[in-house]
């Protein structure tokens, strides 16, 4: 029997803290722009998480990797894990949480607590992250391990870590051995870094997920020009494009992805089991066309749930559905 191949997650391990808003109050009060991830202080996090209180809120093991990696595990994909947590009752709880999934953990410690992400979920379902990053800003190059990267065939990087261009380099000079995709996580962190994002992806990255914001910033304000960007950059660029679905472009070719229909009630999480779902296609050597169709049926799953988690019942469905795709 062939060895399935293997992929390692690296990002920002945060427990986080799904809030439902009832208008865009609270994002004016703390000058949140709808739809970025900001980052705030600890003195900050705990006002807007005080502020919120009195709103339906739950809890869960967050960070862009760490869900793309829940979603490949319960594809039957061995994966595994890079992040740094505090001591902390968080940091146990985020630990279980990924192990519970059967994926491999590779957690170091810190004196810091556990960094948390208040997703601020409003009536239109758009979602915009107040994120304190903690332990997980900790992680630097020096602790990345490279027997632990040997062990993988792919490596997925989140975007949020472009803050830390030398963890980046590091990260891309360990996985170089094995296929590297990444996924380019917030507009504002594009618009921030994108020369270091224009030269890294240029360099180490073969697969880039991005939606059309993250995608317009890469083209400086054009949609067209930043897909095609990315295009020429990477081996397969996939940019999502909401209920549209999603296009890929890979050696001068285009392919159109529709979405499934869904009620969408969350859309946190979409493009993290998006890119799940695609890795999970590709790794078993599908058809670029059906590696968006998988990725579409599991976001077009999470955005009919609150939290960014597919249940074990969705989870059944999809393994049905997979088989007629």
């Amino acid at each position: 029997m062939t060895q399935k191949k293997s992929v390692l997650g690296i990002g920002n391990a945060l427990v986080d803290i799904l809030v439902r808003l009832d208008d865009d109050k609270v994002l004016s009060d703390f000058n949140l722009p709808k739809g970025s991830m900001q980052l705030v202080s600890k003195n900050v996090a705990n006002s807007i998480d005080k502020a919120t209180r009195h709103y339906t809120r739950s809890m869960a093991s967050w960070g862009s990797a760490s869900n793309t990696m829940r979603g490949l595990s319960r594809l039957e994909i061995p994966s595994g894990y890079i992040g740094k947590i505090g001591k902390d009752d968080m940091g146990k709880f985020f630990d279980e949480e990924l192990s519970d999934k059967n994926i491999e953990t590779h957690l170091l410690k810190s004196k810091k607590p556990t960094g948390r992400a208040l997703t601020l979920i409003t009536p239109d379902t758009e979602r915009t992250f107040a994120t304190h990053l903690g332990a997980a800003v900790e992680l630097g190059a020096k602790e990345l391990d490279k027997k632990i990267f040997d062990q993988y065939q792919m490596l997925h990087i989140e975007g949020y870590l472009t803050q830390n261009y030398d963890l980046m380099n590091r990260a891309a000079e360990l996985g170089a051995h094995a296929e590297i995709s990444m996924d380019l996580a917030s507009y504002n962190i594009v618009e921030e870094h994108l020369p270091f994002l224009e030269e890294f992806i240029e360099k180490n990255v073969d697969i880039v997920f991005a939606n059309e914001e993250e995608a317009r910033a890469y083209g400086q304000g054009n949609l067209e020009d930043g897909f095609y960007k990315l295009g020429k950059q990477t081996k397969i660029a996939v940019v999502k494009t909401g209920s549209k679905g999603s296009v890929i472009h890979s050696k001068g070719e285009l392919y159109e992805v529709d979405a499934i229909s869904s009620d969408v009630i969350d859309t946190t999480g979409a493009g993290d089991l998006y890119a799940s779902g695609f890795l999970y296609g590709y790794l078993n050597n599908y058809s670029l066309k059906k590696c968006g169709d998988i990725g579409s049926l599991l976001a077009g799953m999470v955005i009919e749930l609150v939290g960014g988690k597919i249940d074990n019942h969705r989870w059944a469905e999809i393994k049905t559905m997979l088989k007629y795709l």
